[in-house]
């Protein structure tokens, strides 16, 4: 009998359900295909999954700790205190021995999927180290820092490719988002606009670009894995950043005055915000993809919340504007509930066991 965590235990049992009521399965081998699978007792998945997270958590605090003591302060000094160069160097190759130990585990343990990543978390923070101490080395008085994002970018790319590694990819478009604004700052001078775009703007095109260029990516075998969090992080970029458009608009200092956007543009961008967000939901809602459903259905909601502490916070007494919130909090949630309750009966569980889910 094979054991699988409790929410996936729920959907097997619901399509055995359904193949018995549409006639696919008879009676019998709908009971030989329950009786086939059961419930973890303990998602330890899940627990894995969070107890290295609370681990790298501490590794950090403990190092962090370790640096106030004198004495250990004194033995880095020592060991460190060279050149900025052979730090960066030093970080390099503690980062090649993260990468090559993940990647060793990955052909010896492949099961072992969050350890594994949890190495190659280290790998990538060394990285980071490598790169920020050679951007030391090269001369801190540069203003020309963007070229060390895009190295980063660069690297998190070839060894997310070459070990097939989605955290390191979604590092990688965080490294080449970076990058893009720190280029486009650098080249007008570090003022408020570039092409006219403020620095939100700006990455609502490189949010845009993303989801587009995910697209793509299912043609190349190489990069076909990486499509959904190519995708979650382009739409990540573009509705935070369209949020920001729908507050402030394309606002900024121009020739030492400041910019403010007018009701109209800020009109616009809140349609546009409100668009995508409806456009991401229904492609949700019609492809059945969670990923896309669940980005529309919040920003949507934030949108909508939004508006209501824009137009309503100075207006209307505080009382009265916190009750009319927290009635519609209360409404959202009553019907989540009510969707759950009636996706549980649907499925021939008992409302009343719902903590069992959890």
């Amino acid at each position: 009998m094979a054991e699988i965590s409790k929410r996936r235990y729920a959907v097997v049992t619901e399509m055995i359900d359904v193949w018995e009521r549409e006639g696919v399965v008879d009676k019998e081998t709908a009971r030989r295909l329950r009786g086939s699978v059961s419930p973890l007792p303990f998602d330890w998945r899940r627990a894995a999954r969070w107890l290295l997270i609370l681990a790298l958590c501490c590794f950090a605090v403990g190092i962090a700790a370790l640096l106030q003591t004198e004495w250990l302060v004194a033995l880095i000094r020592r060991i460190f205190g060279s050149a900025p160069a052979v730090k960066s160097v030093f970080f390099a190759a503690l980062a090649a021995v993260f990468y090559a130990a993940a990647y060793r585990r990955r052909l010896r343990r492949p099961e072992r999927v969050f350890t594994n990543e949890a190495l190659l978390m280290l790998g990538v923070l060394s990285t980071a180290s490598s790169i920020a101490w050679l951007g030391a080395a090269l001369g801190s008085e540069s203003r020309h820092f963007s070229l060390l994002l895009a190295l980063a970018a660069g690297v998190y790319a070839v060894i997310a490719v070459a070990m097939n590694s989605a955290l390191v990819w979604i590092f990688a478009l965080f490294s080449l988002g970076s990058w893009l604004g720190a280029e486009t700052g650098y080249v007008s001078g570090w003022g408020a606009y570039w092409l006219g775009m403020n620095y939100p703007a700006r990455f609502v095109l490189y949010g845009g670009a993303l989801v587009a260029a995910q697209y793509f990516m299912a043609r190349f075998p190489r990069f076909a894995g990486f499509q959904r969090p190519t995708l979650s992080t382009g739409l990540l970029f573009l509705f935070v950043s369209l949020w920001m458009m729908s507050i402030f608009g394309n606002d900024g200092l121009v020739n030492g005055e400041w910019r403010a956007a007018g009701r109209a543009e800020l009109f616009l961008w809140c349609a546009l915000f409100a668009a995508a967000a409806g456009v991401s939901l229904w492609l949700g809602i019609r492809r059945d993809d969670m990923m896309l459903r669940g980005y529309g259905a919040v920003f949507l909601a934030i949108n909508v919340y939004t508006r209501f502490f824009e137009n309503f916070w100075n207006a209307m007494n505080k009382g009265l504007f916190f009750l009319i919130l927290g009635a519609s909090l209360w409404l959202l949630g009553s019907k989540a509930e009510r969707i759950w309750n009636a996706a549980r009966r649907g499925r021939g569980v008992d409302p009343e066991d719902a903590d069992d889910d959890d």
